[in-house]
């Protein structure tokens, strides 16, 4: 079951480990995404911390960690193709995967 934050990304997880994504509303209101820029594999990620930046026809917009822990894997689809985020925001055009630090699981 998918979570959504207050300012529109979503979270699913799965064991320890949660794919994050943008809801289908972010993606309406920004358009057509043409760049998206996510940190590498091992990056330790806060809580609403600035995580990903999504580039679109009209601005650019950053998007914060749903929760604490480390990323363990990128959706590198999205990285060449950043339509699939115009498409399926909620399903094939997730953004990253993080391992849920300790803290967040009390």
């Amino acid at each position: 079951m998918k979570t959504f934050t207050e300012t529109e990304e979503w979270f699913e997880i799965e064991g320890n480990i949660a794919t994050v994504g943008v809801s289908q509303t972010l993606q309406k209101e920004i358009g057509e995404v043409v760049y998206i820029q996510i940190p590498p594999v091992g990056t330790d990620l806060i809580k609403d911390q600035e995580a990903v930046i999504l580039e679109s026809t009209k601005a650019a917009l950053d998007t914060y960690a749903p929760i604490s822990g480390r990323i363990v894997a990128i959706n590198k689809k999205v990285l060449e193709d950043p339509s699939i985020v115009n498409k399926d925001p909620e399903k094939e055009g997730w953004l990253y995967k993080i391992e849920i630090c300790d803290e967040e699981k009390s």
